[in-house]
């Protein structure tokens, strides 16, 4: 006789954050710009959402999308949205009014949800949009509805197998793509275990990876900390101030953090986890970092589609080890990785990276066109290149579209990058494929007080990678302009080079 073991019961993740809220009580659970606020306030204003929702009609399948500040009103009625079995998104905010409105007309929301500090993002569109705080042009005002309304408990509604939560891509080039998934698999993409000794900064967009780091923090039972910015003074002053353990950063913000002098004399003795996101992140630039900041990074591969995939934690984050300077973690347990070879055969080592796991989106909405491409057979087709090392280590080579064989070698724009930084003026470099035009541009930040030698650059490059890859267009840069993400804004460097 064989036992069994049973798998563990899932629960929705608006009723685990609700049982965190109520063990919370009257410990603060969320350190925000206007405040502090507890486990029982918090939870007191999602029963009240909850019910101002339900009185407006929206329910199971309905789509209720916020422009959201990192406050604790858009926390209450994204919980609440869950609470009464609707879907929720955060919406990002492309550059540009009329793709905010093809992105609303898109992903057909049936409420719109904006705020005082979120009212310039918001175009003209045909949804019904309720404000919380008040908003020129916007009648409906949500906070009014659910202060008036009990903050008695609302029974949960939410059910696995419905729709519960849409996340938004940043939209760089073009309409952003809006990926769904149920509520048992984003029950998945938030599972963490119990850690009370948490305290998360959030400084980025509620649209991107900071709604799941918060939403991980409450369950655990944590304290959240929400800002508005990532400037790197004041994240420093908040990580000494509130004894943060855990940030996360996209690569380009992490550069600004590090180099910034106040690293020096900020007591950040309470970190235990950075986590540097969107980017592999040259050698250089790891080993930067691990000098100034010490064993406290982390490095993930993952997308807004199938979630985290691979994590290399701090204990195995050694910039100094060849094959672990450029590795992307441990594949995580649950996650499935296979590659896919330029012949359309699979490769158990190395080719385009297809992931399948329990908190993957199950596609786009309304998007059938790109959902059919990437979503195949339950793989997620990433459209990047990888390969995974003999340690077990996954290794990201970059995007497909970017990477190029050059003169029989494989030619990356993060190796391109190394080879820039390792010059004495180079603080940073970011190389973007321009495939319109068959060329590769550099953008290249210098040390204060250096100027970039455009030809030093090229030289470099020709000498690592041929003089093939040497015709990069490298564009001196005194700021890298970036978006609303905080990444390297692609299409910005392009036409910067564009205009030399």
């Amino acid at each position: 006789m064989t036992d069994t073991v049973a798998a563990p019961e899932v629960h929705p993740s608006v009723e685990q954050i609700v049982t965190a809220l109520e063990a919370a009580g009257d410990r603060i659970v969320l350190v925000h710009p206007d405040g502090r606020t507890t486990g029982a306030e918090l939870l007191a204003a999602i029963h009240r959402y909850a019910r101002a929702l339900d009185a407006l009609g929206i329910g199971s399948g309905d789509l209720v999308a916020q422009y959201a500040p990192n406050r604790p009103e858009a926390l209450a009625v994204r919980y609440a949205t869950h609470l009464i079995d609707a879907a929720a998104v955060y919406l990002s905010a492309p550059p540009g009014a009329d793709r905010r409105a093809r992105q609303l007309e898109q992903i057909d929301p049936r409420l719109v949800v904006v705020f005082p500090q979120t009212a310039h993002w918001l175009p003209e569109t045909t949804a019904p949009v309720a404000s919380v705080g008040p908003v020129d042009g916007v009648e409906a005002r949500l906070d009014e509805l659910a202060a008036g309304a009990s903050a008695e408990p609302f029974a949960s509604r939410s059910r696995l197998g419905d729709l519960g939560t849409v996340l938004s891509s940043g939209g760089t080039t073009g309409i952003p793509k809006a990926s769904v998934r149920d509520v048992a698999a984003w029950a998945a993409a938030v599972a963490t275990p119990h850690r009370p000794e948490r305290r998360q900064l959030a400084s980025g967009a509620e649209a991107y990876l900071t709604q799941i780091l918060v939403a991980q923090t409450i369950i655990g039972g944590g304290t959240v900390v929400l800002r508005d910015d990532s400037e790197p003074a004041a994240l420093l002053e908040q990580i000494e101030a509130e004894r943060i353990t855990d940030l996360f950063l996209v690569e380009s913000q992490l550069v600004e953090l590090i180099d910034h002098p106040d690293v020096e004399r900020r007591d950040l003795s309470s970190l235990r986890t950075l986590t540097h996101i969107g980017a592999s992140a040259p050698p250089a630039l790891r080993r930067r970092a691990h000098e100034r900041l010490g064993p406290v990074l982390q490095h993930t591969y993952g997308a807004s589609e199938m979630g985290i995939v691979s994590a290399l934690r701090p204990d195995e984050y050694d910039p100094t080890e060849d094959e672990r300077a450029t590795s992307a973690g441990r594949i995580l347990p649950g996650v499935d990785v296979r590659f896919r070879a330029a012949d359309g055969t699979l490769d158990p080592t190395s080719g385009s990276i297809e992931v399948r796991s329990p908190a993957m989106a199950h596609g786009y909405r309304n998007r059938p066109q790109e959902q059919a491409e990437h979503f195949v057979a339950g793989w997620y087709r990433t459209g990047d290149l990888g390969r995974l090392g003999a340690d077990g280590h996954l290794h990201i080579l970059g995007r497909a579209v970017d990477c190029a064989v050059v003169d029989g070698r494989l030619v990356t724009p993060t190796a391109i990058e190394e080879t820039l930084m390792g010059l004495p003026t180079v603080r940073y470099a970011v190389v973007v494929s321009d495939l319109p035009h068959d060329r590769r541009v550099a953008a290249v930040l210098p040390w204060a007080g250096s100027e970039v030698d455009a030809r030093a650059c090229r030289d470099a490059v020709a000498a690592a990678h041929g003089e093939a890859v040497a015709a990069t267009l490298v564009v001196p840069m005194e700021e890298l302009p970036l978006t609303e993400q905080g990444k390297p804004d692609r299409a910005a460097i392009l036409a910067r080079a564009s205009q030399r």
